[in-house]
């Protein structure tokens, strides 16, 4: 596949990296060389230096051949109208494009073929809000993501001494809960990938992946750790587009602090909020937080724009008694320096993003895509069609597929019946498939094996 990828910022480059992994021909634009010099030393890629919004840069990178133009440049004007330009002087069949501004996205008829003609919006402030959400509305978990359309979740929590399968082999997990299925997909133990067997043993400290039909999500925790008390009580640290947009999703439901720097924002959030109360202040200020009752507080939630403060905040946060600590990072090398034990969940909008854009770029009908452990395993939700003449799935059974290495089928979403994958389970046309792939390499033997041919006989 042939894509055009419009900045070379943090989330253009990791883009690029995954892509140019499975045998994509890539194209980078951005104005800033030296960038795009780190980008090619590394990657076998193609880079054009210039304005991303240039009719002529456009051309220079193929835009008239090209299958796909992704507009991730730190401007929502240049990146709507490049998609523009895309689609009338090259035709190019499939325009995304990032978009943060609200004043934009609440204007939905401005993104059509008779205006701007974008037909892929992603919006990393929403991605992040929903994501923050989830973790709010599920205590313990350190991801939470949904599968055809929230009926089964895969949900990641670490596990804890003294819980009931620590130190017991994964085979037992049946013997503990007799009415639910529930599968372990992936354990992550001091760094490194371990592929769970019915023989493996739960160590505490293990961040463990399982997924089960969502109505389940809290029985199958309770299994790992300590089951937590539902939250009640949340400061957030931030009044920008996430911080608001948070606020307002969730202070029906919860006793919401916010605290901001700036006078005129927390003006701004006063007049937007209903219920949650606005402090203008510093969030690293000892004082302030102890005056708001931070040791009684359940989830201190830093989102500001700054990765420092956020840390810092957080930190200080941890260290006077909050039950739980979210930060937002924009540097990925903070997160493997403070995930887990310094400070509960690290948010990295770069890769919520780019799981956003995957799932547009996946050939085939893919639903969802998600990065696990910043990119070394990859969920993908996929709907299978066709029959048992032209599918290489369709009414075999998921022991009876060969699967390529690497990948595994973790669930089959069916109408509203959620299956948890068993050898002996028979996909059918339009189930919904959760996979696992620990190698980027094979996405697309996996995009393969889901196409429908014109004639297949095996």
């Amino acid at each position: 596949m042939k894509i055009i990828i419009l900045g070379a910022g943090q989330v253009g480059g990791t883009l690029a990296e995954k892509l140019a992994s499975e045998e994509n021909d890539i194209t980078v634009v951005d104005s800033n060389a030296e960038r795009l010099r780190e980008l090619q030393d590394r990657l076998d890629i193609r880079t054009i230096t210039g304005m991303a919004s240039f009719p002529s840069i456009l051309k220079q990178a193929g835009a008239d051949d090209a299958d796909m133009l992704i507009a991730v440049t730190s401007a929502d004007e240049v990146n709507m109208v490049a998609c523009q330009i895309a689609y009338t002087m090259f035709t190019t069949p499939l325009k995304i494009a990032r978009i943060r501004q609200t004043a934009y996205q609440n204007i939905p008829e401005l993104f059509d073929k008779e205006a701007i003609p974008i037909d892929v919006i992603i919006s990393p402030e929403e991605v992040v809000t929903q994501y923050v959400t989830q973790l709010i509305e599920h205590p313990g978990a350190l991801q939470v993501l949904d599968f055809a359309g929230g009926k089964v979740q895969l949900v990641a929590v670490k596990a804890y001494e003294g819980s009931p399968l620590v130190n017991q082999k994964l085979r037992i997990i049946r013997d503990h809960m007799p009415d639910v299925d529930a599968r372990v997909a992936a354990i992550f133990r001091k760094g490194k990938a371990i592929m769970p067997k019915g023989t493996t043993v739960i160590e505490a400290g293990d961040e463990v992946f399982f997924i089960a039909d969502r109505k389940h999500i809290r029985k199958v925790m309770n299994e790992f750790q300590r089951l937590d008390q539902h939250y009640k009580r949340i400061i957030i640290v931030g009044g920008g587009n996430i911080g608001l947009r948070l606020a307002k999703r969730i202070e029906n439901k919860y006793n919401v602090k916010i605290i901001d720097n700036n006078a005129q924002c927390c003006r701004h959030l006063s007049r937007s909020l209903n219920k949650a109360i606005v402090f203008n202040g510093d969030a690293s200020d000892r004082d302030l937080l102890l005056a708001e009752s931070i040791e009684e507080t359940d989830v201190f939630i830093a989102l500001t724009n700054n990765n420092e403060t956020n840390l810092m905040s957080s930190l200080l946060a941890k260290q006077l008694g909050v039950r739980k600590a979210m930060t937002l990072i924009n540097n990925p090398l903070y997160i493997d320096l403070f995930q887990g034990d310094a400070i509960d969940v690290m948010i990295s909008p770069q890769l919520a993003t780019i799981s956003s854009l995957l799932r547009h770029v996946r050939r085939g009908d893919v639903v969802n895509v998600y990065s696990l452990r910043r990119g070394v395993v990859e969920a993908i939700e996929v709907i299978a069609h066709g029959d048992k003449t032209n599918s290489k799935v369709i009414g075999r059974t998921i022991g009876a597929i060969e699967l390529p290495l690497g990948t595994s089928i973790e669930a089959v979403v069916r109408s509203d019946q959620v299956l948890i994958a068993h050898d002996h389970i028979e996909l059918q046309s339009d189930d919904h498939i959760i996979l696992l792939l620990t190698d980027r390499k094979r996405v697309n033997d996996v995009e393969k094996l889901f196409q429908v041919g014109i004639t297949f006989f095996r």
